[in-house]
């Protein structure tokens, strides 16, 4: 008999199902009680030779089997969990991470953030990047704008890269980019043919820098999904307050990952993802006035508003040092 022609889709099998060729290491009692389960996964892990790994691996099943225990899970609400991150998985494309959306909305994201970024002093803090940055931004000169006509209302951001001593840190790298007036970034349009609303520029000599750009937008998170969905059965809403994202880069310097939040904002106390710190809360001027107006290049109208910044890194020794610091106090093999 002819053989049969194997779809595409089929896996090849080989002529014998095989293991993977790791021996048992143990002989590990059967588990007539639900903690034997816990205490045979335990004695697995410690058999990872990777002492980072087998620090992971302990933990998450000390944690996971306990969550189950005080939770009491059931068979149809494990079930319903495991068919919703299959779910989460199946949304993910090359454009949307809605599995990073669900670490953000449960604040893993920011948790890991902050717990990677420690800082001391007067050194800017971190926040989550976000999905919406992208590396086709377009390089721009001081004083020059990130966003074209029409976007929003009038900002101008002006400030300077400083060290912890407060000296002067030139041609510091900077990336900035935002939401609209209608709370959309550029990514987020199909007709999109050019970078907007987003910018790189470097700090002058004295550490300075400057652009225009629009004040912008609170918008929503994706809600089209099972991430959605999760927030709507926890009564939550999927608001981001408006902010304006920053990230700068110097040789010798930690690269920081930051966003600044207008004050006044109704979601800055209930952000979504858990991104807003107190210092990154910072204060518009209003502006109105015409000669001010056209020296910072606003083509039309006397109006803006004005954010001022000073940016403060750390350096790599010091970030290492303080990083070192903070896991040592936590008692965390690193």
């Amino acid at each position: 008999m002819a053989e049969q022609p194997r779809s595409d889709s089929t896996p090849a099998l080989s002529s014998k199902a095989v293991s993977n060729g790791i021996p048992p290491r143990l002989d590990l009692p059967l588990p007539d009680r639900a903690d034997i389960i816990t205490d045979n996964a335990l004695k697995l892990a410690e058999g990872t030779p990777n002492p980072r790994l087998r620090f992971i691996f302990q933990n998450l099943i000390k944690y996971l089997h306990g969550f189950v225990n005080e939770t009491d899970l059931t068979t149809d609400e494990w079930m319903a969990t495991i068919q919703f991150l299959t779910r989460v998985g199946q949304t993910c494309t090359p454009l949307r991470q809605e599995m990073i959306l669900l670490s953000d909305v449960l604040g893993v994201s920011a948790l890991v953030d902050s717990l990677n970024n420690p800082v001391e002093g007067m050194a800017t803090e971190n926040t989550v990047l976000g999905p919406f940055y992208t590396d086709d931004t377009l390089h721009i000169a001081n004083g020059e704008t990130i966003a074209s006509e029409g976007k929003g209302e009038y900002m101008y951001v002006e400030g300077r890269v400083l060290t912890t001593e407060g000296l002067p840190i030139p041609d510091a790298i900077i990336d900035t980019w935002e939401s609209d007036s209608n709370g959309f970034y550029d990514t987020q349009y199909s007709n999109r043919s050019h970078p907007d609303c987003r910018g790189r520029l470097r700090t002058a000599a004295d550490g300075s820098f400057s652009f225009r750009a629009i004040v912008p937008a609170p918008y929503p998170i994706p809600g089209d999904g099972p991430v959605g969905e999760l927030l709507l059965v926890m009564s939550r809403h999927n608001m981001r307050p408006s902010h304006l994202h920053m990230m700068v880069e110097a040789p010798g310097h930690h690269k920081l990952v930051t966003a600044f939040y207008p004050e006044g904002c109704e979601f800055i106390q209930s952000d979504s993802v858990f991104g807003v710190k107190k210092s990154l809360v910072v204060k518009l001027e209003h502006i109105d006035d015409e000669k001010e107006a056209h020296k910072r290049g606003f083509p039309a109208g006397s109006s803006f508003k004005l954010m001022r910044l000073n940016i403060v890194l750390l350096t790599n020794e010091q970030f290492k040092i303080y990083r070192a610091k903070t896991a040592e106090s936590r008692g965390v093999i690193c």
